[in-house]
């Protein structure tokens, strides 16, 4: 009768940039042959902001809402035009959100309306060094709040920095894999199976600083994950 051998182990390891479960199976007539080992792992790479996206908003109360609605297009032409003079692309500039309602007197029971609010919130593309130059001019030329700044990547340099990751990740789970085939007498031959996770790429925070000379924000560097899991064959090391 042919002997069956079946093989599982289940390791939880932390190393360096890499977390995951760790497993190997193996299952055939006389031992260790075809054996497979399954690892995740992550890997990361870290560089500075070259992209800031700065929300901001026009707002106007008025009597009508014709009126509201003329108030905030005036105002929203400045910030456009006085970007545009800063050299600020008029492509970069893009419209967020609109909205019109009116606005009621809620302490009495009737609902009267006394007015009508607009809005026109705007996305400003620039470089992390002029986001705080792009707020300092958005609020002279009417802006009436700043809904935020975001700091990221490029496309161009989000590839590179994913490539990065994904190559520190590979290393990290074949490390992983050869470190647990030498725990179970096997030896790594090759790679039955490749799949990746999400990409994780969280937004860095800012120092913010607002002097009589203008607004200056610091933001901190941008990491981009990558997590993998491979199946890798193995053999016994001392066939």
């Amino acid at each position: 009768m042919k002997r069956v051998r079946t093989l599982t182990l289940v390791v939880a390891v932390l190393l360096a940039g890499c977390t995951g479960p760790l497993q190997t199976a193996a299952s055939d007539d006389d031992g260790a042959s075809g054996s497979t080992i399954s690892v995740s792992a992550s890997g990361s790479a870290t560089a500075d902001a070259d992209r800031a996206v700065v929300r901001l908003s026009v707002e106007a109360t008025a009597d009508s809402a014709d009126d509201a609605r003329a108030q905030v297009a005036s105002g929203v032409e400045s910030v456009r035009t006085t970007l545009a003079d800063a050299g600020i692309p008029d492509a970069n500039v893009t419209t967020a959100a609109f909205g019109l309602s009116p606005v009621y007197d809620r302490s009495e029971t009737n609902r009267d309306v006394t007015g009508y609010r607009a809005m026109h919130a705007l996305t400003v593309e620039t470089t992390p060094a002029r986001a705080g130059e792009v707020i300092d001019l958005a609020v002279g030329a009417g802006a009436t709040s700043v809904d935020g700044v975001q700091f990221t990547l490029s496309d161009e340099r989000r590839s590179d920095l994913r490539a990065t990751a994904l190559e520190r990740a590979m290393n990290a789970a074949r490390t992983d894999a050869d470190g647990l085939a030498a725990a179970s007498d096997l030896a790594v031959t090759g790679v039955q199976q490749i799949t990746t996770g999400a990409d994780f790429t969280p937004y860095p925070a800012a120092r913010f600083e607002d002097t009589a000379g203008g607004t200056t924000l610091q933001p901190a560097p941008v990491s981009v994950t990558v997590t993998v899991s491979v199946t890798y064959t193995a053999a016994d090391s001392n066939s």
